[in-house]
């Protein structure tokens, strides 16, 4: 099926995206909240690497959990703000599986 001149959607449809000019704005945020949401969970990741191998001080582990913290509460904070639920920011890479980790 062929966009229609002038028109752009970016919903979900049979796998494909497809750009939508009401939703733009929603789908723009979803795409950077999926981004932050990987680099997120990395880091996280990383972090916990890095406290189980004794790397960091008792200062640099305090830290790192009260950034992560934080990042986490805007991550809500900006979910809710766009109605997104968390399942919403993992892309479906179809035969790849999704693009996040189910916690």
């Amino acid at each position: 099926m062929c966009p229609r001149p002038g028109r752009t959607d970016v919903s979900e449809r049979h796998g494909r995206i497809e750009f939508e000019p009401d939703t733009v704005e929603r789908d723009l945020i979803k795409l950077v909240l999926t981004v932050v949401e990987l680099l997120r969970q990395l880091m996280e990741r990383q972090a916990l690497r890095r406290f189980d191998q004794g790397d960091l001080s008792e200062d640099q582990e305090e830290r790192i959990g009260l950034t992560l913290m934080l990042l986490d509460d805007r991550m809500t904070e900006l979910r809710e703000r766009y109605g997104l639920r968390p399942e919403d920011l993992n892309l479906d890479l179809g035969p790849l599986g999704p693009l996040l980790p189910r916690e």
